[in-house]
């Protein structure tokens, strides 16, 4: 006996069991949408359905006439293997019931009498593995499919990408070059710019370029990526940018010898210079370096008294290559001081005005720059030396006798003595002092 709800059902279930009750509890218990239930009243009549519908579940009884539920199960296997099978069975049957296990391949068995809900559920979750099995097939069935599309496409695109790539090849190096020239173009109106700037006064021309020199050798040295060290350029060449406006008397005056009021107009060129640059959106980063140029290691620089590692980095290198240079062009200070003078000041300001181990690279950097030997280590003024600093080489007296050994450390009266020198000589002492590792 059948019963089939309409064509659109998705799920088949077939119950097959030799007392038509049982049959007729099973199709209340499973009636409902998108299923069709089959039933037989024995194994045989159960074969026939099976032959003629897909069925997603069978759910047999374990004892019938002529063939019990295992023998039926297995035959169910062979026909139809991706059908899934569930055995109905009673406590006595249990040992009959796990031998035939494996040979039905059955997915379940329930005991009688059975839970409504457990029979509901184990059938539902059976008719979902069969769902999912067949999508999974579907799946890889259109896996193939459109695998065999792509490689047939692939093929046929081999030519055109090869043609296209070629095109895009030619197109990038014309881009590149384009590029390049935009680059070039750029670098070039800000060095004319920085130049003009200069113009008003000639005792300081080609100080900007000197900067962005000396700043963009030390920011290498430093190891600074390439666009690092492209911003600390340009803030070298347009740190003096806030100094437009000013009157050619105040562009002349060493800052040593500006009066107060000279001092508090002199001291906003760094925030104006950034404020003039911010709008360059390719020159933000080198504003951010001009606003901050004059702040000190210690906190006393302006404009905002950063201190130490508070710097950005960028504006700590432009500070060193900015100061270096106005030291050998006496805007610094009252008079021009020499290479080795300037380095010296710098070398006693390391630590007060300048992050001491960058003041070191530079020092070392210059040296080599002008085709030095490399002295060793870090040269000081004795107001500059601290106990237990150690002399990288002998310090000579003015008149070339040995005053102290390489490797000797630096007490007190060392330092008193030291500056007793200084004074008594009218001469710079100049002690280089080994480096923490050294």
């Amino acid at each position: 006996m059948t019963q089939q709800s309409p064509a659109a059902e998705s799920n088949t279930f077939l119950f097959v069991d030799d007392e038509p009750n049982i049959l007729n509890a099973l199709k209340r218990l499973f009636r409902g949408p998108q299923r069709t239930i089959l039933t037989a009243t024995s194994a045989a009549a159960g074969l026939d359905l099976l032959a003629e519908h897909r069925v997603d579940v069978v759910v047999s009884d374990m004892r019938m006439p002529e063939m019990d539920g295992a023998t039926f199960l297995k035959h169910v296997r062979e026909k139809s293997p991706d059908t899934q099978r569930i055995l109905l069975t009673g406590y006595a049957d249990i040992a009959s019931t796990i031998a035939a296990v494996n040979d039905g391949g059955i997915s379940r068995y329930l005991a009688k009498p059975w839970k409504d809900e457990e029979i509901l559920s184990a059938v539902m979750e059976a008719a979902e593995r069969n769902r999912l099995r067949r999508e999974v097939e579907r799946l890889n069935a259109l896996a193939a499919e459109q695998n065999e599309q792509l490689r047939v496409l692939n093929t046929e695109l081999e030519g055109r990408v090869k043609a296209r790539t070629a095109d895009l090849q030619k197109t990038l190096v014309r881009l590149k070059a384009a590029n390049g020239n935009l680059k070039q173009g750029f670098l070039t109106t800000v060095r004319v710019f920085s130049d003009l700037l200069e113009l008003r006064d000639g005792a300081m021309g080609g100080h900007s370029r000197r900067v962005g020199h000396h700043a963009r050798a030390l920011a290498r040295a430093a190891k600074l990526d390439e666009a690092a060290v492209q911003n600390v350029m340009l803030a070298g060449l347009l740190h003096d940018v806030g100094k437009m406006g000013f009157p050619d008397e105040l562009l002349k005056k060493p800052y040593n010898t500006l009066k107060p009021e000279e001092r508090s107009a002199y001291i906003r060129h760094a925030e104006r210079g950034a404020e003039i640059l911010m709008s360059v959106e390719q020159l933000r980063e080198a504003a951010n370096l001009v606003r901050h140029h004059h702040e000190r290691w210690d906190g006393a620089g302006y404009p905002d008294r950063l201190t130490a590692l508070a710097i950005p980095f960028g504006a700590q290198i432009l500070s060193l290559a900015n100061d270096y240079d106005s030291l050998l062009q006496g805007h610094l200070t009252a008079r021009n001081l020499s290479s080795d003078e300037a380095l010296t000041y710098i070398a006693d300001n390391a630590g007060k005005r300048y992050n001491p181990d960058l003041a070191t690279l530079f020092i070392r950097m210059i040296r080599t720059e002008r085709g030095e030997v490399a002295v060793a280590g870090t040269p000081m003024r004795p107001g500059a030396l601290r106990q237990g600093m150690r002399l990288a080489q002998d310090l000579l007296h003015p008149e070339g006798y040995l005053l102290l050994p390489k490797g000797h450390a630096c007490d007190e009266d060392t330092i008193l003595q030291l500056r007793r020198l200084e004074q008594s000589t009218g001469r710079h002492v100049i002690v280089h002092i080994a480096d923490a590792h050294d």
